[in-house]
């Protein structure tokens, strides 16, 4: 008796995973460095925690936008290209059996098991068959924009808490290194478990979310204290 052994690919976890990554990691970064820049120009602390209310409402606002209107674009192109092949498909019937069955004889499948195999893909789902193997759009990738804006808004948002809730228990003379540790702690944690949703490996990710946050909130409080002297 042959056992089956389980498989757990995920492939189906791109989209959210990466506008989740992008959206948390995102709030971090923004929030903490508008909030290390603001308090680095010696303003009170009401303004420091208003720059960063407002800092995270506007990005989950303009994250929520920004990636609907991209993968809408990207959701848009996909449904020309399905139309066209569609289309294709009624007009040149044997031209696209010929050119899917070029595409398996060219991944090593026989010629003519390849027009085989082309021929009984498209009797079930020709146009299925084209968009996955021509087209190299599936079901586990296709561009799905509201699951992303509503993806990359909320985790905006959570991510940007963390800077502001250091920010509110924290002592304003003590507020620069502490709210930049601590987000840089998150950045950190942020990296570790995108790379285990995802099933990569942990260090890499979570060093590279690291040192873009520690640059980004570095030059903006180099910038915040510049400005803060000159004004």
């Amino acid at each position: 008796m042959t056992r089956r052994y389980p498989e757990h690919h995920l492939i189906q976890r791109t989209g959210w995973l990466r506008a989740a990554v992008l959206g948390a990691n995102d709030g971090i970064i923004s929030t903490a460095s508008l909030i290390v820049g603001v308090a680095s120009a010696a303003p009170s602390l009401s303004e420091v925690l208003t720059a960063g209310v407002a800092g995270m409402i506007a990005g989950s606002m303009s994250m929520a936008a920004g990636e609907y209107v991209s993968v809408s674009s990207q959701s848009d192109t996909e449904t020309a290209d399905l139309a066209r092949e569609k289309q294709e498909l009624v007009d040149y019937s044997e031209s696209e059996t010929k050119e899917l069955a070029r595409i398996y004889a060219d991944r090593g499948v026989e010629p003519t098991l390849a027009r085989q195999v082309a021929e009984q893909l498209m009797a079930k789902d020709a146009l299925g068959a084209h968009a996955r193997d021509e087209l190299g759009i599936s079901e586990a990738i296709t561009a799905r924009p509201i699951q992303a804006a509503l993806t990359s808004a909320v985790t905006f948002a959570v991510g940007a808490a963390l800077p502001i809730m250091a920010l509110l228990v924290t002592p304003q003379r003590l507020l620069v290194p502490t709210v930049s540790g601590t987000s840089l702690v998150f950045l950190a944690l942020l990296g570790a478990l995108g790379a285990k949703a995802g099933g990569a490996n942990i260090l890499k990710p979570t060093l590279r979310v690291a040192f873009w946050g520690a640059l980004a909130m570095a030059l903006t409080a180099a910038v915040g204290a510049l400005v803060g002297k000159v004004i």
